[in-house]
């Protein structure tokens, strides 16, 4: 069979352009005498469509789509495609996320999605009744087995805080199926698809037959898809990858499998496109354009314009020097230095004149009291509404710099550091920042030396360094991927690491208190394990301890 993989970049609720791409892949699988066209997971509607999946006209579009638009594109064609349905049965849901199975215009059923995720950033049981039945399709001669994600995930024991009771896998190997289709909209995480390759070939093995994974990609909120789908043979070998961060449309033919590929997949150039692409489609699926930020002349700061200006071109992004008494010379002209080598706008506003005007203004109500972070977050809020305002009058959506080391424990400034409307590297924790800066780095010097060796520092006062306030960022990342990703105890924790206990208790407590902050802190790009903003839910007012 001759399979064209349709690995598209929908938008949430875009119908009309959903369909488009869908037609002109379908355009495309009949140019190249292509048997089957499969597509991903809902991709009518775009994934996830959370709570517009509660609107009825928001499901009656999706089915109307599939009936007007692509049902009659699919003469001498068969396509398998993902969408949200109404469950016509008495059930616990009201809808289906299920795959259509076409041929020659005509629908010959759908199979619905089995195992629902609940858990991390998933909520599919909120809407979704799960599929009972397990059947082979009669697809162009061969009889054809469809899962839809998360029903292959279980067999690989790879699901995150369930149990299901069903393995999909094991129910069809039964029916000795010849090939095996996946519908996913599994999102990014550090290094997610080696794992979701791991997933299909236990599943392949398995069944004996290949296996074709469809897979979605594009940013959709904070949700990165990385794509990267792809095809495995019966002996759970990979013969195909598509690319990954991009629309790809690729025929292959299963008649014809190719011998066993070696993917290698760089993890820190993944992280850095999915950062790409999360920022690009967060601005452009939106309307927007044009971003800003603050340069402070330090490691974060640098990576989020590096970022900024590969997502949306360097004639679209603004960087602001923003300096007071405590900024360094240094910090000003790697700032500079940075706009330069990118090519982008660069500004360089003092706060001096505003920060003495507060100082001045509040110094008969705070006599006698000594001089401490209230003055030092002055600085970073005055900072945060110059920004503000550069992009009220100018256009221009504000990034925020922040990493997920200083978001942990409260680091940063509400109103200040955390004004912005997309937090590009809220989930990238700091050693990760530095090495993304070096991998940006890699072939020549775009992000000053400096700014990778001089010791952290958010320069709100004299000789001010980041390990004043905070533990070596080492230690720090090495608790947070503890006790944030892997839900480790403290005591744990410090014997994996050798820490102290006090140490880590420390910093699990400010974990907490700090839990407030994020909450206000704008939208950020889930690229980790376990993110702070999608898929993390704790109380801001509580004492377990």
């Amino acid at each position: 069979m001759r399979v064209l993989v349709c690995q598209l970049n929908p938008t949430i609720g875009d119908f009309s352009g959903n369909a488009d791409k869908i037609l002109s892949s379908l355009e495309k699988a009949r140019k190249e005498s292509a048997e089957l066209a499969l597509f991903s997971e809902l991709v009518i509607s775009g994934y996830p469509p959370e709570d517009l999946l509660m609107h009825r006209h928001f499901v009656e579009e999706s089915e109307r789509v599939l009936h007007e638009k692509i049902l009659p594109a699919t003469k001498g064609l068969a396509a398998i495609v993902g969408l949200v349905r109404k469950n016509p049965n008495k059930g616990e849901k009201p809808l289906f996320n299920s795959a259509a199975i076409i041929f020659d215009g005509k629908l010959l059923g759908f199979h619905d999605k089995i195992l629902l995720p609940t858990y991390d950033v998933f909520d599919e049981r909120r809407y979704f009744e799960p599929g009972r039945e397990i059947k082979l399709w009669q697809i162009c001669g061969k009889k054809v087995a469809v899962f839809i994600c998360e029903d292959i995930w279980e067999h690989a024991a790879l699901v995150g805080f369930t149990q299901y009771f069903r393995d999909p896998v094991k129910e069809v190997a039964p029916f000795h199926p010849d090939l095996a289709l996946n519908l996913s909209s599994s999102p990014y995480q550090f290094q997610k698809p080696e794992l979701r390759l791991h997933v299909s070939c236990l599943a392949a093995k398995t069944l004996r037959v290949p296996l074709v994974m469809c897979c979605q990609v594009g940013g959709n909120d904070q949700l990165v898809f990385d794509g990267y789908s792809h095809v495995v043979n019966g002996e759970g070998k990979t013969v195909f990858m598509a690319r990954g961060f991009e629309e790809d449309r690729s025929l292959v033919d299963l008649n014809r499998l190719k011998v066993p590929l070696a993917p290698h997949l760089d993890p820190m150039e993944d992280l850095y496109r999915a950062l790409v692409l999360g920022t690009r489609d967060y601005f452009y699926k939106q309307g927007f354009k044009k971003g800003c930020l603050g340069l402070s002349g330090g490691i974060d700061s640098a990576v989020v314009a590096c970022i900024a200006q590969e997502a949306l071109g360097k004639e679209n992004v603004l960087g602001i020097s923003m300096p007071s008494r405590y900024s360094s010379k240094g910090s000003v002209q790697d700032a500079e230095e940075l706009a330069r080598n990118l090519g982008i706008d660069y500004l360089n506003i003092s706060i001096e004149k505003p920060f003495t005007v507060y100082l001045e203004l509040l110094e008969p109500h705070f006599q006698g009291k000594p001089w401490d972070v209230t003055e030092e977050n002055l600085q970073a809020r005055l900072r945060g509404m110059i920004l503000m305002a550069i992009s009220n009058k100018m256009g221009y959506i504000v990034l925020s710099t922040g990493n997920k080391s200083e978001m942990a424990v409260g680091y940063c400034t509400l109103y200040g550091d955390m004004a912005g409307g997309l937090g590009v590297i809220s989930d990238v924790a700091k050693m990760q920042v530095y090495a993304l800066a070096r991998w940006i780095n890699r072939n020549r010097e775009i992000i000053p030396a400096s700014s990778l060796t001089k010791a952290p520092s958010a320069e709100l006062r004299a000789n001010q360094k980041d390990t004043d306030s905070l533990p070596e960022y080492p230690v720090l990342d090495a608790v947070l991927q503890g006790y944030v990703e892997d839900f480790l105890s403290p005591q744990e924790i410090a014997d994996k690491h050798h820490l102290s206990l006090n140490l880590v208790e420390n910093i699990v407590r400010r974990i907490h208190l700090a839990e407030y902050k994020r909450r206000q802190g704008p939208p950020g790009i889930r690229v980790s394990k376990k993110a702070f903003r999608v898929g993390r839910r704790y109380p801001i007012v509580q004492k377990w301890k």
